[in-house]
């Protein structure tokens, strides 16, 4: 037995046991083996302790893995540099280190796959610490797994309330982080040096292939690095092949242009992937044989298929056939078999990487995809990311056309249509120097820091240019960084910061600090332990009348509050959408002619374009063109018309709140109540909690839905072709291309004086349920929650005293913090 034993457990509250572990001559060495759960068992027999130690022994061990590759030097004067760099930052304001200790640490950022600057940081600013605010977590958790165990189990109201309350406060936060750029832009390097894996994503592997997304988060439960590998259908592959054959068939006489021919060596390279060169002359029925698929059989029983390696390296070989468009392996031999054409996503699990705790980096194709399901999980994650990294290499930063003509075309998905707060634009390569006559190691590093600055000006310009695009964000939401993932982990020139890498790990930090979802837990579970308390002990008949009568009084002031900004932006949508169906409705020829007769296209060559977009619903993704979407060309006038009052009424950023914050400030003020009404001071408590876990919900709920809302509207338009493309798609041979042509005109015309007005009727229906909606909500769980809590009696629940003065405790400390 040792000190750091006998401290541990004091700290952890079971002192009890220092005796038994003092028995078993467990010192600090042996501690960290006991990954035994008889040997714990024996150890700790009541099972609430030895819960409580199972929860504390492994958040324990995840920080020993994170930290232990951070002590070069012994105990003592890691912490001495810590109380040193500390005194550093009260001096200092700026976030960079000094360069001689804070160097040394960050030079270990290069040498260590799992230390991360801005974890230790922010363990030393916060009032608690990350890993103090996880041992409250785990703490609450087993406190509230006991007090569920610990109810009656009788059917009963509030019984079957507290049972799904418990349940209800389980949250796992997941940011997103989109990841877009071109092959070769060196995005691979930059999330490898980013999350500190140098390995785990080889040179492209990340959109070396158009369709296959990759997720990469972190494995919490396992020191195995893992890859989850989500096929598509097989219904959807025998579409897939059925529409690339006919698309070579249909070409297979006729002279292609340049879009042509890149279109059929794209279709043959997907094709060859598969089946080698058995697919040719063949049906997509005789390719669907099961003989094809032997090595995925997970494909043919719509599973998922799941790789485990103990290194980096090893998953990123064994994963190479599932995401990489090459025909070779690494040593150069031909491979038979690649599978990527079948993949749907793959996620890349990374033990212990708590950079990745609650953040998933995905890598996202920059227009999405033809096949319509990984189309749909593309426009799914894209509207759901937090914040997008463009990535594009550093000397063709602001001319890349095709950089920013993704994110033009992904814009209105991230932005109104989605709840993207953040766009990052990423020049990478920012070492390469190739016009230096200064040799010198200081005169390259000045030039690459002056060219940094000129290149972030350059990009910015050039986004200042795109209105529309900004149409759908904030002014604040564009930054731009110069990074070299090289010179971040060989620091031949520069300094870790000067890479901006760093700055990058920061903002990932940022997104895991989970102390809001803590706090939210650790309320909720005080909101309920307050009312099983109140519950046992109330006897205040008096007071709870009265009590009652004010909270009626003031939720049907509140809910008018609320009723009203959102009865303005109904009447300003209106507005803008009748607008919309006018502009809609006198532009739509001209709009029509655009899309049916462009600029500079010969008409066999438009013939082949107009038949993919007719037999794909009013869509076309060529393989290096900008995508065309017919639907979205004849919606935009609707979308255009409400984009300003869309973004002022669901703003992505998460402080302002939908219809001016009103949600938020909806407030029955409780603290005031507690005041005034001692004696229901409990009830009280978990009335409170109940209010803001509604208007969380709320808010939530309506990042959602405006998604749908803003949608419908392209959805609706989409809906209404369909008869038109699918008759349209019907022509063969002669006159099929005016055929074509006079069919869509002919629909749009007929249509044109209902089809915007119904967009439109539709979206403020929606709008409509929507305010009824949050109304309704609001009022329920408020008039529920005081029926429960001051109309409810319940003598039988048991006493949980202890467990409410600690989670009481914990809520204070982290409410300080």
């Amino acid at each position: 037995m040792d000190d750091f034993v006998r401290n541990k457990l004091t700290e952890w509250g079971l002192s009890e046991y220092i005796q038994r572990f003092k028995d078993e001559g467990i010192d600090e060495e042996s501690f960290f083996y006991l990954d035994d759960q008889d040997i714990i068992a024996k150890m700790i027999p009541q099972v609430g302790p030895m819960l409580k130690f199972k929860k504390r022994f492994k958040l324990l061990k995840g920080e020993e893995n994170t930290t232990k590759q951070e002590t070069i030097d012994s105990p003592a004067q890691l912490q001495q540099e810590n109380e040193e760099a500390a005194e550093s930052d009260q001096v200092l304001p700026s976030t960079s280190v000094t360069k001689n200790k804070g160097k040394r640490k960050l030079d270990l950022q290069g040498e260590s796959s799992k230390w991360h600057s801005p974890t230790i940081k922010r363990q030393r600013d916060s009032g608690l610490g990350s890993y103090t605010e996880e041992i409250i977590l785990s703490d609450v958790k087993i406190i509230m797994e006991c007090v569920q165990q610990r109810l009656p189990n009788q059917d009963n109201n509030l019984n079957n309330f507290l049972r799904n309350k418990i349940s209800d406060l389980e949250t796992d936060k997941r940011v997103l982080v989109g990841v877009f750029g071109k092959t070769g832009a060196g995005k691979s390097s930059l999330i490898n040096a980013v999350i500190g894996e140098k390995n785990l994503l080889p040179s492209g592997s990340i959109s070396a292939c158009t369709s296959v997304m990759i997720k990469v988060e972190a494995n919490m439960k396992s020191p195995k690095y893992e890859a989850d590998i989500e096929f598509i259908t097989k219904e959807e592959w025998k579409d897939e092949l059925w529409s690339l054959l006919n698309f070579l068939g249909d070409n297979a006489d006729q002279g292609n242009d340049q879009d042509e021919e890149e279109d059929n060596r794209d279709i043959d390279e997907k094709l060859t992937a598969v089946y080698g060169e058995e697919w040719r002359n063949k049906s997509p029925e005789d390719l669907m044989d099961n003989k094809y698929f032997k090595e995925i059989p997970e494909f043919l029983q719509s599973k998922r298929k799941i790789l485990t390696c103990e290194s980096a390296k090893e998953l990123s070989a064994k994963c190479v056939k599932y995401t990489k468009t090459d025909s070779k392996d690494g040593d150069g031999k031909e491979r038979k078999r690649w599978y990527w054409p079948l993949v749907k996503c793959v996620t890349v699990r990374v033990p212990k990487n708590h950079l990745l705790q609650h953040v998933t980096i995905v890598d996202l194709p920059g227009t999405g995809d033809r096949n319509k399901s990984r189309d749909e999980m593309w426009k799914s994650v894209v509207g759901s990311c937090s914040t997008v990294w463009i990535v594009t290499e550093m000397n063709r930063a602001a001319a890349e056309k095709e950089t920013w003509e993704i994110l033009k075309s992904a814009s209105s998905i991230m932005g109104n249509g989605g709840e993207c707060q953040q766009i990052h634009f990423i020049c990478t390569k920012s070492d390469n120097i190739e016009d230096s006559d200064d040799r010198s190691a200081a005169g390259v590093r000045e030039l690459i820091l002056e060219k940094n600055m000129k290149a972030k000006g350059e990009v910015r310009k050039e986004f200042e240019k795109l209105n529309k695009v900004k149409k759908h964000f904030s002014d604040d939401c564009f930054k731009v960084f110069t990074v070299s993932s090289k010179e971040f982990l060989k620091k031949k020139l520069l300094e870790p910061d000067e890479t901006e890498i760093p700055k990058l790990q920061e903002f990932l930090q940022d997104l895991n600090d989970c102390h809001s979802e803590t706090l939210n837990y650790v309320s909720g579970a005080l909101g309920i332990l307050s009312l099983i308390q109140g519950a046992r002990s109330r006897d205040v008949a008096g007071n709870t009348a009265d009590v009652c009568t004010e909270l009626e009084k003031k939720i049907s002031h509140e809910l008018e509050k609320v009723k009203g900004p959102m009865d303005e932006a109904y009447v300003a949508f209106e507005k803008c959408l009748s607008e919309g169906v006018e502009k809609s409705e006198s532009s739509c020829e001209r709009v029509l002619k655009s899309l049916l007769q462009p600029r500079g296209v010969t008409g066999s060559a438009f013939h082949k374009t107009l038949k993919h977009v007719v037999e794909n619903g009013g869509v076309h993704k060529p393989k290096k063109k900008k995508p065309i979407n017919f639907n979205v060309k004849l919606a935009s006038y609707l979308t255009d018309s409400i984009d300003e009052e869309f973004k002022g009424t669901f703003p992505n950023e998460r402080k302002c709140g939908a219809f001016n914050g009103v949600i938020n400030t909806f407030s029955l003020d409780m603290e005031g109540l507690i005041q005034k009404y001692k004696d229901v001071e409990l009830q009280l408590i978990f009335l409170k909690t109940e209010e803001e876990t509604v208007k969380m919900r709320l808010n939530k709920i309506i990042r959602e839905y405006k998604k749908l809302l803003y949608n419908s509207l392209t959805k609706i338009i989409e809906e209404k072709m369909q008869d038109c493309y699918q008759k349209a798609a019907g022509f063969r041979g002669k006159d099929s291309l005016k055929n074509m042509r006079d069919t869509i005109k002919q629909h749009v015309h007929s249509s044109k004086n209902t089809m915007f007005k119904q967009a439109k009727d539709v979206m403020l229906s929606q709008l409509r349920e929507l305010k009824v909606f949050i109304l309704k909500k609001l009022e329920e769980t408020m008039q529920k929650s005081i029926e429960l809590s001051l109309k409810t009696d319940d003598y039988t629940l048991p006493d949980f005293t202890v467990e409410l003065a600690e989670v009481k405790k914990h809520c204070n400390d982290l409410t300080k913090s």
